[in-house]
């Protein structure tokens, strides 16, 4: 069985930018390189999509990344064991990324309505013939699982579904300590994070903070591997910086002034839109980048009515021109 960390790079106690559909698009997983991601994964790609893609498929569009970007991982969602091992196999060929993920954690219904994502939860035999399918066709390359604690609170089945996914062969399983039913709302459960790390001998990253607030001591306390931020990130790629900072013992780092939150929105718009996308789909991905300074709300609501890069370019430098630096609720 391929071993994730001495196959795509040896981390002492790596740090992931998790799969967020809509969000982790090239730019955003450069940002986050920069920043001190050490693993990168794909936004989710269905296996039928995968499929069914053509040499000049947008697919392929979503799923590239550049050399920098390893060690970088694509996930797949599916509920059809063999569909699914023949997509693998087919990312794997095309794009020879350093792992696969397969989705058992995605809580929404166009998901989970077709029996995929967090829906695996509630089979956990399905799951585990899925995971059997993927190891199998891609025998190169690691596969990692990245599921949720259970469907709901009476039916937790983590530790059971790691060392179920172990025995089939998966390399790594990343744990987002919330129930389906929770979606994102209430805590993380560190405590069955831990449950899960020393159920299996494979690595287990823990994922799951509230509002942003990882905490390093209880992370290592656990027991995982290495750490999935997924949301926390977002508008954020700096918190990567920030984390690695405390983990070697150093203060953390100060949240980047407005004039440099601001400048790397702008970035990022350019990026995205140097790869074709429209400026009005874009907009839910630069919102973050306003939260906690001076003029936000305005800047969000401005923001909604742009309708070009150089509009957005002029707004930001009016300003940041005009407004003093201060803080405001988001």
């Amino acid at each position: 069985m391929p071993e994730i960390h001495t196959s795509t790079g040896q981390f002492e106690f790596p740090l992931y930018l998790a799969p967020m559909a809509g969000f982790s698009d090239m730019a955003f997983r450069s940002l986050c390189k920069r920043e001190g991601a050490d693993m990168l994964v794909s936004e989710f790609v269905m296996a039928n999509a995968v499929l069914a893609a053509g040499e000049n498929s947008r697919i392929w569009d979503t799923l590239a990344f550049l050399p920098e970007q390893r060690p970088y991982g694509v996930q797949l969602f599916g509920a059809e064991p063999s569909l699914m091992a023949e997509a693998a196999r087919k990312l794997a060929d095309r794009l020879v990324p350093d792992f696969i993920d397969i989705n058992c954690g995605c809580p929404a219904p166009k998901i989970v309505d077709q029996n995929a994502g967090s829906a695996l939860l509630k089979d956990l035999p399905l799951m585990a013939s899925v995971a059997r399918a993927v190891v199998r066709a891609v025998p190169e390359l690691p596969v990692t699982v990245k599921m949720r604690s259970g469907w709901d609170q009476a039916h937790i089945v983590a530790p059971e579904a790691a060392r179920m996914l172990e025995r089939e062969g998966v390399a790594a399983i990343a744990v987002h300590g919330r129930t389906r039913m929770q979606g994102y709302g209430g805590d993380a459960d560190w405590d069955l994070i831990a449950e899960v790390a020393r159920a299996v001998r494979i690595p287990v990253i823990g994922n799951g903070a509230v509002n942003g607030a990882y905490s390093i001591e209880r992370a290592k306390a656990s027991g995982v591997s290495g750490l999935m931020v997924g949301r926390a990130a977002l508008g954020k790629p700096w918190i990567f910086r920030q984390l690695k900072a405390v983990m070697a013992g150093a203060p953390c780092p100060p949240e980047p002034d407005a004039t440099l939150k601001l400048h790397t929105m702008l970035d990022y718009a350019r990026a995205l839109l140097g790869s074709g996308e429209d400026i009005r789909k874009i907009r839910p991905k630069l919102k973050p980048f306003t939260e906690g300074i001076a003029g936000a709300r305005k800047l969000r609501a401005q923001m909604d009515a742009l309708s070009s890069l150089p509009d957005l370019e002029n707004y930001v430098t009016n300003l940041l021109h005009d407004s003093p630096e201060k803080s405001e609720n988001k």
